[in-house]
């Protein structure tokens, strides 16, 4: 028999350190396409930020993945679980909607049998892919890199016209869905 081998990820809670992460739906299905499930990400991102005392500094949020960057004021903190904290409630209300459908097509697509009970999965299994950012030039090519996201899709012209990311923020329109903490780096 082949051993299986897990994949291991590992994360640095670096007093001082931002986070840019990605977080991926499962199977990279479209999960993330429609206006509630991405308002959905809106609101844990706020609530985010108040519980865990995190400035936002970018996001974006495409059909299949979202990107965010994100910096830790506390000087202890725990990746896995500002993790936690932006993918279970996504997830726990994504479960909530499906099961009030009456056409159970997605809520079984997104159930899977592990050991012995039935999961939900919204979310890829695992911790996505999180990187430290120390130096200011890195933020800003991180900032760059998640607003052009949309753009090298193809879903946009130029990144201000992505309704679902910090994009229109930075360019100075105040009327976006969630406004970004200060860089203060």
């Amino acid at each position: 028999m082949t051993p299986v081998y897990r994949k291991t990820k590992r994360t640095y809670n670096e007093p001082g350190h931002a986070h840019f992460l990605t977080c991926s739906c499962y199977q990279r299905l479209p999960l993330l396409n429609k206006d509630r499930s991405r308002q959905w990400i809106i609101e844990t991102l706020q609530q985010l930020r108040e519980k865990f005392e995190v400035d936002l500094w970018a996001y974006v949020i495409m059909p299949e993945h979202l990107h965010l960057l994100l910096w830790p004021r506390k000087l202890e903190y725990r990746m896995e679980h500002l993790l936690a904290a932006i993918k279970r409630p996504v997830s726990a209300k994504a479960k909530q909607f499906l099961e009030t459908q009456s056409d159970r097509t997605w809520l079984k697509k997104l159930t899977v049998v592990k050991g012995c009970k039935d999961v939900f999965r919204f979310w890829q299994p695992g911790g996505g892919f999180d990187r430290n950012i120390w130096q200011e030039h890195s933020l800003h090519d991180v900032i760059r890199y998640i607003h052009e996201n949309p753009v090298r899709r193809g879903l946009v012209g130029e990144a201000k016209e992505w309704e679902w990311s910090s994009a229109r923020f930075w360019e100075g329109d105040d009327s976006v869905r969630l406004k970004m903490d200060p860089l203060e780096f």
